[in-house]
């Protein structure tokens, strides 16, 4: 039975739900993009005793602990609730991010990126999750961009603070604003959030048997190659968002810039990013989600292609904002692709595995990074290897079969 979200989401409203999902978006956002705003001050720091090898088997291991999150909330998003998750895995990120501003060096560094990493992997699943729950059929892509504009909101600040900061204070400082709203926002959060509806209606039901930690539904035949294109798509989306968003700022400062104009650069990009995120969702509930995601991807591969040319700085900012919007944007709406393409009672379960499965390509993808910087190719070889997950994922976005009702049809507790 399907319970009407209108009814669930008293005494809260819509607007204050979104209001607190994105500031919870927004911490995940700013955790994930300080890494690549600190690494130029940590590789010049002798006392952390790191090289951009190391830098980038770091950026690896957040990918690594958000691969193990996303697959504990896949697993157990359908008999814990969202809520839970989300306290627990915004609780998580946080302890590790101020492990992150008092470590010594890259060992104990890479520990603390990899507990982040482990509560960022819950979050991002569970919230889309949610919101998608509390959400009406008709707004649910507009919803799940708006609470990700948050995501873009924070990851754009951890720049534009590096801009500022930086330049005169220790890169410790940044992890540590990023651990502090948490101590605010957690009880608050825990008082008001409701449960999800789907998991109350759901909460009463037996758990299916022989589910291997929620996918049998999501293997099953006439979801099989639907579940398999998503995680195809969220493989390179990730990829394109973890490699490019750690080494954006030294890539372009090996490009000539500046550290502050790189920053600057970064910080146009997750601008194009939030935007993206916003209107993508609107126009997606308009005309259908498959085709924002494909041409999204599209967008992102063209900006970069464009990018290695070292166009004149005001056509450089234009196309980072542009990238932004393409292959930042391109992962949101995947996210939400996939949240309307299930049906409820494996929603958590598909946004959980998706991502989970996705998180290989938020590991390659850093490390990836890392060895072109440290190999003898030019630096433009970044944006050519980088734009090839872009034209693979809108591959697959746009192959995803579309739905039929009877492909909806879930027997009770497959989930």
């Amino acid at each position: 039975m399907h319970t009407n979200p209108t009814t669930a989401r008293r005494p809260l409203s819509e607007k204050t739900m979104l209001i607190v999902v994105a500031i919870f978006a927004a911490l995940e956002g700013y955790d994930l993009a300080c890494y690549g705003v600190t690494v130029p001050s940590m590789l010049a720091d002798r006392s952390m005793g790191g090289d951009a090898a190391t830098a980038g088997t770091v950026g690896s291991l957040v990918a690594v602990g958000m691969m193990i999150g996303a697959a504990l909330a896949g697993a157990a998003i359908s008999r814990l609730g969202p809520r839970r998750l989300l306290l627990t895995g915004a609780g998580a990120f946080s302890a590790g991010m101020l492990a992150c501003a008092v470590a010594p060096g890259f060992a104990v560094f890479g520990a603390a990126r990899l507990l982040v990493g482990v509560g960022l992997g819950v979050v991002l699943p569970t919230l889309t999750a949610y919101v998608a729950d509390l959400s009406d059929p008709g707004r649910r892509s507009r919803n799940v961009g708006l609470m990700m504009s948050g995501y873009a909101f924070g990851a754009l600040l951890a720049p534009l603070l590096g801009a500022a900061l930086l330049p005169h204070a220790s890169w410790h400082w940044i992890y540590v604003i990023g651990a502090a709203p948490a101590l605010v926002l957690l009880p608050i959060a825990a008082r008001i959030l409701p449960e999800s509806p789907v998991h109350a209606d759901r909460g009463a039901r037996p758990a299916a048997r022989n589910d291997l930690f929620g996918l049998k539904p999501l293997l099953a035949p006439g979801t099989r190659t639907v579940t398999l294109l998503f995680w195809i798509a969220s493989f390179c989306g990730l990829l394109l968002v973890f490699g490019i968003s750690t080494w954006l700022p030294t890539i372009m400062r090996n490009s000539g810039y500046s550290l502050g104009s790189a920053l600057l650069q970064t910080a146009a990009m997750w601008v194009g990013a939030g935007l993206g995120m916003i209107a993508g969702g609107r126009i997606a509930d308009g005309i259908g989600i498959k085709p924002v995601v494909s041409t999204a991807f599209l967008v992102g591969s063209i900006s970069l292609i464009a990018m290695s040319a070292r166009p004149a700085i005001v056509l450089l900012f234009l196309l980072m904002f542009v990238s932004g919007l393409g292959f930042i944007g391109s992962q949101v709406m995947t996210n939400a692709f996939i949240v309307n393409r299930y049906p409820e009672a494996v929603r958590g379960a598909g946004i959980g595995w998706a991502l989970s499965v996705g998180r290989l390509g938020a590991i390659l993808g850093p490390s990836m990074g890392g060895w072109i910087l440290s190999s003898q190719l030019g630096v433009e070889w970044n944006f050519y290897l980088f734009a090839i997950p872009g034209l693979i994922g809108a591959t697959a976005a746009a192959l995803v079969p579309v739905a039929r009702a009877a492909r909806h049809a879930v027997p009770e507790g497959a989930g």
